[in-house]
């Protein structure tokens, strides 16, 4: 199994560096900056490539860690050359997009991974099993400021991970969407709340920020008679739960691991296995699909907002 990076970016460099570990090979890598890529070629063990055809023509899989406005073409290019894919979050530009690119997964029969890397975080994994039918969630995602990423607005650039993570914990058709949010340091919106509602009562309030004093990344679960508390960037689990009138610790072991190793990983076994991938295309299109509604509402509360007053 060959598979290669398409992108030479902060996230291209790491898939790189950990498929070169995991696979024992020289990485074949494409960019359009040509001189990017020979400077990671000194040091890392990857082969750079002219152009994308001649990547995918040696590949069996691909890594596509190109700007989220490329996804469409690259996947496509890459689904039709028979090459099995793990495209970085967000799957797509648009929802449009992103189900043509489910779609052809499907009929060509590949594979068609989205990274919500956050999904093998070792401290969602832990608490996973204690996480049934949460009735309330509450999460943080907040960050310094950092130009990367500021091609897309904060809900497709953090707000989307607790947004897939939510959606792979409440089974439940959403009901309503409020949101509001306003662009700071960027030209698109860095700072966004949403609260969502979902058919089976539960309600999830979320806020994303890329322009905090300090990086915080948390998720926390309310359900019956249990709390559940997620620290992603500390990889730490807080649970309690009532027994008998007494509320009680539950403990909870964290292992270690690396996240995007994992994830990596997941997507090579499912391309050899035909299983699917833990994050498939369409649970990257579900929460896309969500994100954009909630980017749609953050517009409306803005257009309010710019309304003279009366």
């Amino acid at each position: 199994m060959v598979t290669g990076v398409i992108g030479t970016g902060h996230l291209g460099y790491h898939h790189a560096r950990i498929l070169a570990g995991i696979t024992g090979r020289t990485i074949p890598i494409f960019d359009t900056d040509s001189e990017r890529m020979n400077m990671l070629a000194s040091e890392l063990d990857i082969r750079p490539c002219g152009n994308l055809d001649s990547l995918l023509e040696e590949c069996d899989s691909v890594v596509a860690a190109c700007p989220t406005q490329s996804h469409y073409h690259v996947v496509l290019k890459a689904l039709k050359a028979g090459v099995h894919v793990l495209v970085e979050k967000p799957i797509s530009a648009t929802t449009v997009q992103g189900q043509e690119m489910v779609d052809l997964a499907e009929d060509m029969n590949l594979i068609l991974a989205v990274g919500h890397v956050e999904r093998f975080n070792p401290a969602i994994l832990a608490a996973a099993e204690l996480i049934d039918e949460p009735l309330f969630v509450e999460g943080h995602r907040m960050a310094p400021f950092n130009p990367r990423g500021t091609d897309v607005s904060v809900v497709l650039d953090l707000m989307i991970h607790d947004i897939d993570l939510v959606l792979s914990f409440v089974r439940s058709p959403v009901v309503s969407v409020q949101a509001s949010g306003i662009p700071v340091l960027s030209d698109n919106v860095d700072i966004a709340s949403a609260r969502i509602q979902f058919k089976n009562r539960c309600v999830v309030n979320m806020t994303a920020s890329r322009i905090s004093r300090e990086q915080i990344r948390k998720l926390r679960f309310f359900q019956h008679r249990k709390y559940v508390s997620v620290d992603f960037a500390a990889r730490e689990v807080e649970a309690f739960r009532m027994v008998e009138g007494r509320i009680e610790p539950v403990p909870v072991i964290v292992s270690e691991g690396d996240a995007l190793t994992a994830e990596l990983n997941d997507f090579i076994t499912s391309c050899e296995t035909g299983c699917a991938p833990t994050v498939s295309g369409l649970d990257g299109l579900n929460a896309l699909r969500s994100a954009q509604i909630i980017s749609v509402k953050i517009q409306e509360a803005m257009q309010d907002l710019l309304k003279p007053a009366e």
